[in-house]
């Protein structure tokens, strides 16, 4: 049942909170060994808040849009009472959380019933979430498959049906990605959207954060029961909430992304977007400038930052952390400073090009991986007839969106043969603050089936 059909149900009095959280902590319990998407179960919270929901019905009061409705998040957003570990060993020592995350208390407003805490990459680093503390997350259309990263387990938790909604963070592709591999809908917001207080950044810069679900509805239910101001966050654009709509994609101008979006894959990543641009009868294909450019500026601002956030434990405990975080952040504080300075006038230059298309085009679109999951342990892979790298390559299409803070709904595409079919998606982007025509057109592609959410039990798992 989706979570905007649970709600309903939970507030017209047919179905009791606690019995629904009690069936998905039993659910849990039952299967989550197979996917390793949660790191922390937080059993009692969800069975004190599902009572609190049902006390409101019995009262006849609203507990809100999400009443009764499971959801969890990625292990870096604050629980409070519980540590947040993002995905590190080395933050096992940090006392517990003090407070929940904006996002978090957003939520639990809305009536959500939380779960826990989900597996992800260490320190959000990586783009597979085979962490080295906590095993890898395990793609629920293929279990000896990768579900992305770094928020592997939100995404997986959801495609797997252990929760309806999930939070997650996307800096360079963090939500996209996984939800691509999973075969799931996820909102990277534009950046300064939502608040972050309460979560563990990676790179202050670049970091978004955003909800996952399995279809339209419940992204958007999601979305906007988390937006609102928070005067804490001096990072937050503080524009009030403005609600989405799921109706009226027609006036839409949409285009193709070539060049950069055209190459550097696998052909299942083209027939994916030739497969929405057909069902939207879209024709118009447009050249992103200096989208690699963008891309290397991503690379170097997220080593830079990323590395002065941790450079004590760095000097301290080298040996606590993931070899290839450690290794990444090692090489990200040795850059020069000039680099990154340059980086930063590459981004905010390559950023006015990219505004200047949303003059011609409402939404754009790109593939979101350039290619399906690959198995867990796989390093490198084979594009246009060499050997490249698999992690960082899975950003190809998302961190040139990324690195400007545009909007993008991910979308599951289907009907596209893939090796094992195996899940892809689409990035649908947008200018900034332009959330409302993500979802409308969103939406329609979900109406008209030309992309929706496959069942695990259709594939592999």
């Amino acid at each position: 049942m989706s979570a905007a059909a649970l709600a309903a149900e939970i507030r017209a009095g047919r179905r009791r909170a606690a019995e629904v959280v009690e069936a998905h902590l039993a659910d849990i319990a039952a299967r989550d060994a197979r996917f390793n998407a949660f790191t922390e179960v937080t059993a009692a919270r969800a069975r004190a808040e599902a009572e609190a929901v049902d006390a409101a019905v019995a009262a006849g009061r609203d507990p809100g849009p999400l009443a009764g409705v499971p959801v969890a998040v990625k292990n870096l957003f604050d629980l409070e009472g519980v540590v947040t570990l993002a995905g590190a060993k080395i933050e096992r020592d940090s006392p517990p959380a003090r407070a929940d995350a904006f996002l978090v208390r957003k939520l639990r407003e809305a009536g959500a019933v939380m779960l826990g805490a989900l597996n992800m990459d260490e320190y959000a680093y990586g783009f597979t979430t085979e962490n080295a503390h906590f095993g890898p997350c395990h793609n629920p259309h293929d279990l000896a498959r990768i579900a992305g990263g770094s928020s592997g387990g939100s995404a997986a938790a959801v495609a797997a049906g252990l929760v309806p909604i999930t939070l997650g963070s996307d800096t360079n592709g963090s939500i996209r990605v996984p939800s691509s591999l999973c075969g799931i809908w996820g909102l990277k917001p534009t950046y300064g959207r939502l608040s972050r207080r309460g979560a563990f950044l990676f790179v202050g810069a670049l970091d978004h954060l955003g909800p996952f679900a399995r279809d339209v509805a419940d992204l958007a239910l999601a979305y906007n029961a988390l937006q609102g101001d928070d005067a804490e966050d001096h990072a937050q654009a503080w524009r009030g909430v403005e609600p989405v709509s799921l109706e009226g994609a027609a006036d839409l101008r949409i285009g193709l992304l070539d060049d950069h979006f055209a190459r550097n894959g696998h052909a299942e990543a083209f027939a994916a977007v030739e497969a929405v641009a057909r069902a939207l009868g879209a024709t118009h294909r447009v050249t992103l400038p200096d989208a690699a450019i963008g891309r290397a500026a991503a690379f170097l601002i997220t080593m830079a930052e990323g590395a002065n956030l941790h450079l004590p434990n760095l000097r301290t405990r080298p040996d606590d952390f993931d070899p290839g975080t450690r290794d990444r952040f090692l090489a990200g504080a040795l850059l020069p400073a000039t680099w990154v300075q340059q980086a930063q006038r590459a981004r905010a230059a390559y950023r006015a090009k990219a505004l200047a298309l949303f003059e011609e085009f409402d939404v754009l679109i790109a593939p979101s991986t350039p290619y399906v999951a690959p198995p867990i342990g796989q390093e490198m892979i084979e594009v246009d007839g060499q050997m490249i790298p698999v992690r960082p390559n899975l950003g190809v299409y998302t961190q040139p969106i990324s690195c400007i803070g545009l909007p993008v709904i991910a979308a599951p595409v289907a009907g596209v043969p893939t090796p094992g079919n195996l899940p892809i998606g689409v990035q649908l982007i947008g200018a900034p603050w332009a959330e409302d025509k993500l979802f409308r057109l969103a939406a329609h592609l979900e109406r008209i089936g030309a992309c929706r959410a496959p069942n695990p039990r259709d594939t592999h798992a």
